[in-house]
């Protein structure tokens, strides 16, 4: 099990990248669980869990309004995994990374491929 949070992204942005995941991946949400802004004006992150595995779906290229940050936390190879499905999906830069004994953190910056 892995689980993707998404900010500084608009609500399209946010389902699409989730869709995505859905599309390639089981997840703990239905289909119809789309994001939601909340009232307020605050920053919005959006987290999903994820379980991964080694035959998915690909989806992709698919074009964003602007740029998202994900975090993506789980195992290792989950982890690997998602980050795989976004890149046929969606430009990809790593930003940073965190390491455990059992777990890893990475943080992704998606935008449109080019």
């Amino acid at each position: 099990m892995a689980t993707v949070s998404l900010t500084g992204a608009s609500q399209q942005d946010a389902a699409t990248v989730f869709g995505v995941l859905r599309t390639a991946f089981p997840t703990d949400r239905s289909s119809d669980d789309l994001p939601e802004e909340q009232p307020g004006g605050h920053s919005t992150v959006w987290s999903k869990g994820f379980e991964p595995t080694q035959e998915w779906i690909p989806t992709g290229p698919i074009p964003l309004e602007g740029s998202v940050s994900a975090t993506l936390e789980g195992a290792y190879v989950a982890v690997d995994q998602l980050r795989e499905a976004l890149g046929v999906a969606f430009a990809v830069d790593e930003r940073g990374t965190a390491s455990g004994d059992q777990e890893q953190e990475v943080d992704l910056r998606l935008t449109t491929k080019r």
